[in-house]
């Protein structure tokens, strides 16, 4: 293999995957039962949802979580790291009803991703032809994503595989939610909701178009009622106490606004907003229909301070967001600051008297630190604002006033003057409605707008009389939350706080559709259970699936009882057997399945899910079962983009899963998506940085291949012997300890490319391919996390037996340890880099190089100074007889390790002197200099007298 090209190692490692991956599924090495004698480790990452394919942000975490199952099998864990796949809510069947009804874009689109897998043509449209049903789609794509999950090596116990459309899962979701009814957490009424406007049902997250990715919610302004002549102007703000600063009210002057009857009131809002006000309760009729333009110049009266202001055009205004009417606010909004300048500036180019905005100035009602009286014209002015299109600029203005005033902002003005603004805010609401002069408009927040759902109907935030919610606001359940997360582990622990909040916020959300596939309702059965809602505590279903099936259980023997015995050990056995047919010994079985597995010892999945599956499932958990069956911990990892840019269609840069065993291979991925990037931080996909993890993985297999067949030559081990075994086994002990605390990267850094580059060095520099492959079977269990099918060739080239993803985790060889070679290899790296350096300014070639190393005393000097650690006057008196014999020789050393910090870190004479001498053709290589020499500075002859420089830990060099 020393001549191999990269397409060669592509060869190699797909003929490697595809035998272990066959060696692994002939001998069922993943499949885990109960087993009182080992501990368990219970890992689950989100089943995926079959709608089409997955790519490498799904690769990233899926793979992420099969390195911790790998990983915790090594730690001596009988590991469940079980699969299922997620088909409920709309998404499926709509993707059916477009195909169906003939929709080319859909079909086109599924042609593609059916060709992903599939290379006839003929066979493509086959199989799409039979997606006009739902099952169609399910059953493809939940083969073809398991097919990916096998081809990229994942360690998953197969046989416990459902999807959440199986009739089994269906009575165990009815369980659940007969449950939480009983408890009060599922209630029926009257809430806003985000609502698809073309299937006239309310959507979640999962049914809503990059739902994960945009964060959509429901967020109520305040609609105020200006009063005009015969209606009233209602403008929507989110800040109604800044009402007594208002000076004039904004209208789109080219959109359409119209005049219409809503709960027998005339109303005037955007054409947009009487449709959005038609579902949220509101009785709308369209009297008229009017231009932006026909109502500037107008006045109508606030319903606060009785002032009468005018209506003013202004192009910020978007007639899709709230009423499509804002009311004004300079002192202390940066948009109406900035637009009221821009009319005030060419009130003409505006059709605006100049008289009619002359007179406008912003009326400061808010005192606020570090601002003075217009904290609006303070924030536009830092933020370079300079007309009211500057929108990147006048987002971060209002931003920083918002937030400001919010949190250290007091009234100074207006019936509240006095209050600070947070408490003014509710204030001023309770008295608007009390006047009958405002009412809560609800509208859709998003990161990115207009929000659509995944059948392409708009969303928009509707309030319906009916639906049905999961009430996480409960008193007593959101109690049970608190407590659960308290009790969980959070890696990385700087999302706790994420989830604090989202907890804190949750209240009423719905939990059921009028179409969609999933489980009825079980109180109310026109309504079905939306898909975030019926996955919450699946992982327990994993741990019986199996053996419900190899017991012949139908779903309806599996009532309520059923579960209330095998989950939670209610009722007496021989009665809920006789209720549901399930022979006693069935349901004892299956209770101790459970009672082994659970509870989840680490769910695996990505920061997006924080805000509502994550969340969902520590709520449910709380709700459900006992305190001891609660989930232990939860990993995060960011998402994956490609070349500096997001991932996504319309981009067209989105990489397939299924690409990647074709592309690269499952290992080359697995190393690259682990090494690039910590949990914390989003992985950035680089072709150039995957070829270079491409071009060390075809040094590794060089190697391999190089210590296959090497037979012990029976020699002496020498320095670079003994440095390399406490290398590999130094490695055995980093690596446990980083995976044990998630470090990921930093695992797999020491683990594969640190080693790797240790070996290098030490056969490239006289060591033995014997020593390498004794040390392989030790490299080979560590590396088995995260290149599971090259692990397992070199377990088999050096004689492992059975596989390496089942052997136990190395044991150190503490007397193998060496710290000291350890520690002189990276002086040798220093020394490097030092003459380096000082070519660099010489400007020109040296013959030879003269490597000092330090005089004995002075290690032993140095050993006194790291014992008293870095005070000067303890430093002195430890140097007291050095100092005596040595004089300014001793103080230089003295001075040297003061100066340095810590850094001063000598590996011992003896060492430093073995190490740089067995390593003296390497500072050759990397320096170009023909002649080293390694030379006791008590010999040192050369006429600078660098010899007298040579310090331990820093040897001293001379350059002729």
């Amino acid at each position: 293999m020393a001549g191999a090209r990269i397409d060669d190692v592509r060869e190699y490692l797909r003929r490697v995957e595809d035998k272990w991956q066959k060696r692994w599924k002939e001998a069922r090495a993943f499949e885990a039962d109960p087993d009182p004698g080992r501990p368990k480790y219970f890992i689950t990452v989100p089943y995926p949802y079959t709608s089409g394919p997955l790519h490498i942000g799904h690769g990233r975490t899926y793979t992420i979580g099969d390195v911790h199952a790998r990983y915790m099998r090594h730690k001596g864990y009988n590991v469940l790291f079980p699969m299922a796949f997620h088909i409920t809510g709309t998404p499926i069947e709509s993707i059916s009803a477009r195909i169906s009804r003939g929709d080319i874009s859909a079909i086109e689109l599924y042609k593609y991703y059916v060709s992903l897998y599939v290379d006839d043509m003929e066979r493509v449209e086959e199989i799409v032809s039979r997606f006009d049903d739902p099952r169609g789609v399910v059953g493809f794509f939940s083969s073809m994503i398991q097919r990916d999950f096998d081809a990229l090596g994942y360690s998953i116990d197969w046989r416990r595989k459902f999807t959440t459309g199986d009739p089994e899962y269906n009575a165990f979701v009815t369980w659940q939610f007969i449950r939480l009814r009983e408890k009060g957490y599922v209630v029926q009424g009257r809430y806003p909701i985000l609502f698809d406007i073309l299937e006239r049902q309310a959507v979640g997250e999962d049914d809503i178009e990059r739902g994960d990715e945009i964060s959509p919610a429901v967020v109520e302004f305040t609609a105020v009622k200006f009063e005009g002549p015969g209606y009233y102007l209602v403008a929507a703000t989110l800040r109604p106490e800044t009402l007594p600063g208002v000076t004039n009210v904004w209208v789109r002057p080219d959109a359409t606004y119209v005049k219409a009857l809503v709960d027998e009131e005339t109303w005037i809002v955007s054409r947009e907003a009487a449709e959005k006000l038609s579902f949220q309760a509101h009785e709308v009729k369209i009297l008229e229909t009017l231009r932006g333009a026909d109502l500037v110049g107008e006045t109508v009266r606030d319903p606060l301070m009785g002032r009468e202001v005018p209506v003013l055009p202004a192009s910020f205004v978007d007639p899709d967001e709230a009423t499509g009417v804002v009311y004004s606010v300079p002192a202390h909004a940066p948009y109406d600051y900035a637009a009221l300048s821009d009319v005030k500036r060419e009130p003409e180019r505006y059709g605006v008297p100049r008289e009619l905005v002359e007179g406008l100035e912003p009326i400061p009602i808010i005192e606020v630190p570090g601002y003075g009286e217009v904290p609006a014209e303070e924030a536009c002015r830092r933020h370079g604002v300079e007309s009211q299109d500057d929108r990147e600029a006048l987002d971060a203005a209002t931003e920083e006033v918002y937030k400001a005033e919010y949190y250290g902002g007091v009234m100074k003005a207006g019936p509240f003057s006095g209050l600070r603004v947070e408490e003014a805010k509710e204030r001023t609401k309770t008295l608007l409605a009390e006047r009958g002069r405002s009412v809560p408009f609800y509208e859709v927040t998003a990161k990115k707008k207009p929000v659509r759902s995944r059948s392409g109907g708009k969303v928009i935030a509707a309030v319906l009389t009916d639906q049905w919610f999961l009430y996480y606001g409960h008193p007593e359940w959101k109690e049970r939350g608190r407590r659960a997360l308290a009790s969980m582990e959070i890696v990385p622990e700087k999302y706790r706080k994420f989830f604090e909040d989202t907890i804190e916020w949750l209240d009423k959300r719905p939990c059921a559709r009028r179409r969609g596939l999933g489980t009825r309702l079980p109180f109310d059965e026109r309504w079905i259970i939306e898909s975030l809602s019926d996955s919450t505590i699946y992982m327990a279903f994993y741990t019986v699936i199996h053996k419900i099936r190899s017991y012949g259980i139908g779903a309806e023997s599996l009532k309520p009882e059923f579960w209330d015995y095998v989950f939670l050990g209610r009722g007496d056995v021989r009665e809920v057997s006789e209720r549901t047919g399930v022979p006693e010994e069935a349901l004892r079985d299956l209770r101790d399945e459970f009672e082994y597995w659970y509870p989840v010892d680490q769910r695996h999945t990505m920061v997006a899910h924080v805000s509502n599956h994550l969340s969902f499932f520590i709520m449910h958990h709380a709700a459900l079962f006992e305190e001891r069956h609660w989930p232990r911990k939860i990993t995060l990892n960011e998402p994956v983009i490609r070349e500096g840019v997001k991932m996504s269609k319309s981009a067209g840069n989105v990489i397939p899963l299924v690409e990647i065993p074709r592309a690269y291979s499952a290992d080359w991925f697995r190393l690259y998506s682990v090494s690039a990037a910590d949990l914390k931080t989003v992985m950035d996909w680089r072709e150039r940085d995957v070829e270079t993890v491409g071009r060390r993985l075809r040094r590794f297999i060089e190697i391999l291949e190089t210590v296959r067949g090497a037979e012990d030559d029976g020699g002496e081990g020498g320095v670079l012997d003994a440095w390399i075994e406490s290398r590999v086994n130094s490695a055995v002990a980093e690596v446990d300890e980083m995976l044990s605390r998630h470090k990921c990267r930093d695992a797999v850094i020491r683990a594969f490319f640190t080693t790797l580059r240790d070996v290098e060095t030490y056969l490239r520099h006289g060591g033995r391919p014997s020593v390498v492959r004794r040390l392989m079977r030790k490299w080979a269990v560590i590396l088995e996390p995260f290149i599971p099918h090259l692990a397992e060739e070199a377990w088999e080239a050096v004689g492992g037996e059975g596989f390496v993803s089942l052997a136990p985790w190395p044991e150190v060889d503490r007397e193998a340890l060496r710290p000291d070679l350890e520690r002189a290899y990276e002086i040798v790296e220093e020394v490097v880099e030092d003459v380096n350096n000082v070519l660099r300014v010489r400007k020109e070639p040296a013959e030879r190089l003269v490597i000092y190393v330090a005089e004995g005393w002075k290690y032993e000097l140095v050993r006194e100074l790291e014992r008293v650690g870095l005070d000067r006057r303890r430093a002195y008196e430890a140097a007291r007889r050095y100092l005596r014999e040595r004089g300014e020789e001793a103080r230089r050393v003295v001075e040297a390790y003061l100066s340095a910090r810590g850094a001063l870190k000598p590996a011992g004479r003896e060492a430093e002197r073995e190490m740089l001498s067995a390593l003296r053709d390497m500072i050759r290589e990397r320096t170009g200099v023909r002649v080293v020499e390694v030379v006791p500075a008590e010999e040192g002859r050369d006429p600078l007298g660098k010899w007298r420089q040579a310090l331990p830990g820093r040897p001293a060099i001379y350059l002729e």
